[in-house]
């Protein structure tokens, strides 16, 4: 890693939706669903499962972030509040939405930059391939598992449940 590298997934702040800046180690402790969203792809309505994994498992420590990305076919040309009203209006969304980055290149988001490198896809390419591609993150903040954008949410359930379960019995 590099000296501006930071060294755990805690070190990073990003900025919400609604432009306030956010450490993600106030998710310390959970586990982390991190999603790259459009709102006008062929997956976005991958909003309706992320939304129900985070419905059923919030309570047991599951966050779902997600990163509004137009980098794949221009799939989410929308402003800052245009994407948030579609996500809440059509799909109920309560996750917490951040601002729209970019996932790959030059100006990739450092957290994008450190998952990438932390999770490489298939034969260890970095670049994420397209939107809705998922980062599983244990309770400690290791990058367990990369999915790509064909994964549905429903099918990282029990993937989900046995981070949750076998993470919670260390936190109490």
């Amino acid at each position: 890693m590099t000296a501006s590298m930071p060294h755990s997934l805690y070190d990073f702040t990003v900025t919400s939706i609604d432009s306030q800046p956010v450490s993600l180690n106030t998710y310390r402790d959970q586990v982390l669903l991190i999603v790259n969203t459009a709102s006008q792809c062929g997956f976005t309505p991958q909003y309706k499962g992320l939304q129900a994994l985070y419905d059923k498992y919030a309570d047991q420590g599951l966050v779902i972030l997600g990163f509004p990305c137009n980098q794949f076919g221009q799939q989410e040309p929308g402003s800052t509040s245009e994407i948030q009203s579609f996500c809440e209006m059509s799909f109920g969304v309560t996750f917490p939405l951040f601002q729209k980055i970019d996932v790959n290149g030059q100006n990739a988001h450092p957290l994008y930059k450190y998952l990438t490198k932390a999770a490489p896809g298939i034969f260890g390419t970095e670049a994420v391939k397209w939107n809705f591609t998922k980062f599983l993150v244990d309770r400690a903040g290791n990058v367990v598992k990369r999915y790509s954008s064909l994964t549905k949410p429903e099918d990282i359930e029990k993937a989900i449940q046995t981070l949750l379960q076998a993470q919670s019995a260390v936190l109490k």
